[in-house]
């Protein structure tokens, strides 16, 4: 894709999606987008201000032996982007963010299974096919530290890095910022359930079976539309 005015405003709002959905918080977490020339991603200048309020100003494509200007810096965990986007040419764009309901149910060991239907069909799907876990927590700095998250990631949607977040893919933006709510939504409740017992159910994989496929219009572009909404509503919209 093409860095342009287009892809900084897209992916500034993405961010601010993944805040005000209580994924990221501070000045923590990011989403990347791959271009025709490096990596489109959110870095840091000398005005930060945190996620939230992400500007497409923010928004740099980042390109080997290309210096950043105007005081921005390229986040430190950039090999999470570079490496992932490296191994899954399917991939056209990468969220990592620090989801605190995903944290909490992969520390107390609350496995991310389909135990919701048609509550978040793709969340369902996703848990029965497999989240994998990362089970290092420290920062992914290096290239080698990216490329074990990418090994763990496979070819899966979703990624838990154990006391750390998640990193979700997708051909989108939308799809890769949905994946990354919906697998919080899932592990939200988990978590709830779990402090009022154990959680035994599983959706049956006959009921599974006869649950529509929504396509992507529905199952990424209304709910992007909604966040955007949201946004709006907040006083939080980018344009």
């Amino acid at each position: 894709m093409a860095f342009d005015a287009s892809a900084r405003e897209l992916l500034a709002e993405a961010c601010r999606i993944i805040a005000h959905a209580g994924l990221a918080e501070d000045v923590l977490g990011h989403v990347s987008l791959r271009t025709d020339a490096g990596i489109a991603i959110r870095c840091r200048g000398p005005q930060e201000s945190g996620l939230l309020f992400t500007q497409p100003g923010d928004i740099h494509e980042v390109v080997p032996e290309r210096a950043l200007e105007g005081g921005f810096q390229a986040p430190n965990e950039l090999p999470i982007h570079a490496e992932v986007l490296a191994a899954r040419p399917d991939a056209q764009a990468v969220v990592h963010a620090h989801a605190p309901a995903v944290i909490a149910a992969d520390l107390a060991g609350v496995a991310l299974l389909p135990v919701v239907g048609a509550y978040n069909i793709p969340a369902m799907r996703m848990a029965a096919e497999g989240i994998p876990t990362y089970p290092r927590s420290l920062l992914i700095n290096t290239a080698e530290l990216g490329r074990e998250v990418a090994s763990a990631l496979g070819t899966a949607p979703a990624l838990v890095l154990r006391g750390h977040g998640i990193v979700t893919v997708g051909a989108t933006v939308e799809q890769a910022v949905v994946r990354a709510l919906n697998v919080e939504i899932l592990a939200r409740m988990l978590v709830n359930a779990s402090s009022m017992g154990t959680v035994s159910y599983e959706v049956p994989e006959a009921d599974m079976a006869v649950m529509p496929d929504l396509g992507s219009t529905f199952n990424d572009g209304f709910v992007w539309n909604y966040h955007r909404a949201r946004l709006g509503h907040a006083g939080l919209a980018v344009r």
